[in-house]
């Protein structure tokens, strides 16, 4: 599962760079005439970075058993500047005190 995290974790933070990037610099380009950022990095989160976060937390959501609330705020982690980062704050708290909860008892 530590593999699944990682994953997990990596691509929360490279997502929400992406969109904080997209919403911070790409939209106030784009409104001052020079769509072409704005273009390119939308393309990429939509297409590339965020369906690709997306499998990262349906893996993570499958071995982690997580509950249904942490997976629906994950993916809304995707679309909302900053919540990418604190869901994967409170994620990794979470399926670590998981992880070593259950690693103290017999299989």
């Amino acid at each position: 599962m530590d593999g699944a995290l990682t994953r997990y974790r990596v691509m929360s933070v490279v997502t929400g760079t992406a969109l904080l990037l997209l919403v911070f610099v790409a939209v106030p380009l784009t409104w001052a005439h020079h769509p072409q950022f704005g273009k390119v990095l939308g393309v990429a989160h939509g297409v590339v970075l965020y369906p690709l976060y997306l499998l990262t937390v349906v893996q993570l959501w499958y071995l982690a058993r997580l509950k249904l609330w942490w997976v629906v705020l994950m993916l809304v982690a995707g679309f909302v500047p900053f919540l990418a980062f604190v869901m994967e704050h409170f994620v990794t708290r979470a399926v670590r005190q998981t992880e070593a909860a259950t690693q103290g008892q017999p299989a």
